[in-house]
């Protein structure tokens, strides 16, 4: 049940992308929030359509009037989208519903701050206007009921571990980031330092984690007794996360530092070889609030205010929808 559940009747939601994880996944953590079950509407244009995106029209195969479309009727109170394919039809979902539909789109459209009534970008991110709202952190899944849920109920595993205990979430090679062999060691050497310290390990791999890494990371955890998940059984990420007095994780992902930042503890990062200037000013802003360190193969920092983007949003949506209403009628 979301904190921010909108006004009864419960209005209806969309959440609209074309089915990229990362972009649904942070649709639905706000559905969530506001404590709505969306109904999820997939885009697919073709060529040449997709290729004018954002800026062009939607594919005319999935215009409103067709049977298959994903905008077909009836048209929701709120529609929440992501991703660049997705702007064209957020569009055409307004002027089809007359502008009862109140649209909100995560993350910058790039055509401006009229691409909905509702704008969310993270602060690296340059768009800013009267219905733009900034936060460091992007929306997630994540939410302080699991957390603590995670808390209350821990595997027996990870709860007979002594404090502090480091959870260590390892990824991988990516677009901006490279793990080169002498990443892998330095990355390695630090979690022994960490581990030779006192300090107890707990960790995961990801999907994109190299097999030379998860190698590397595992004997570390085999020497000192830490807890590593090697892909078999459920992930044990939220756990994790919840029982940590600090997080080492990769700067690969910012999806893993932001959720990382949900829990207030130290966030401990290493970056392998790559980056690029938007990570930069990410990390920079979450230096400047007190939650991200350098991974030096020791702990640092303090608790901090846990930064929860997703709620923030949901707020947002909620308040800006109830002015729609009122604004149109609709009341």
């Amino acid at each position: 049940m979301g904190e921010h559940r909108p006004s009864e009747p419960n209005p209806t939601l969309w959440v609209l992308t074309d089915g990229k994880a990362g972009d649904e996944v942070q649709c639905l953590g706000v559905a969530e929030r506001l404590g709505l079950v969306p109904e999820i509407r997939r885009v697919r244009p073709g060529r040449p359509w997709a290729w004018l995106m954002p800026r062009g029209p939607i594919d005319p195969r999935e215009a409103p009037d067709r049977p298959d479309s994903p905008l077909r009727p009836p048209f929701p109170d709120i529609a929440i989208a992501s991703g660049r394919r997705a702007v064209a039809y957020l569009r055409a979902l307004k002027k089809a519903s007359n502008g009862r539909s109140f649209t909100v789109f995560l993350k910058d459209p790039r055509t401006g701050a009229s691409a909905a009534d509702l704008i969310w970008v993270p602060q690296h991110d340059r768009l800013r206007g009267d219905n733009v709202l900034v936060t460091i952190t992007s929306p997630h899944r994540l939410a302080p009921a699991a957390l603590a849920a995670a808390r209350a109920a821990p595997p027996s595993a990870l709860a007979a571990l002594p404090s502090p205990r480091a959870a260590v979430l390892v990824g991988g090679d990516s677009r901006h980031h490279r793990f080169r062999p002498q990443d892998v060691e330095a990355f390695a050497a630090r979690l022994e330092a960490l581990a030779a310290s006192g300090v107890a390990l707990m960790g995961s791999r990801s999907r994109r984690t190299p097999p030379a890494l998860e190698a590397a990371v595992a004997a570390v955890f085999k020497r000192h007794g830490g807890w590593w998940w090697d892909g078999t059984g459920a992930n044990p990420y939220v756990p994790l996360l919840a029982l940590a007095d600090a997080i080492v994780v990769t700067a690969d992902s910012t999806n893993m530092i932001g959720e990382a930042a949900a829990t207030g503890v130290p966030i401990l990062v290493f970056e392998p070889h790559g980056g690029h200037a938007r990570l930069a000013k990410f990390l920079e802003a979450l230096k400047a609030y007190g939650a991200v360190h350098h991974f030096e193969g020791r702990l640092e920092g303090g608790r901090y205010q846990p930064l929860d983007s997703t709620e923030a949003i949901a707020r947002a949506v909620d308040q800006a929808w109830r002015r729609h209403r009122a604004v149109t009628g609709l009341d």
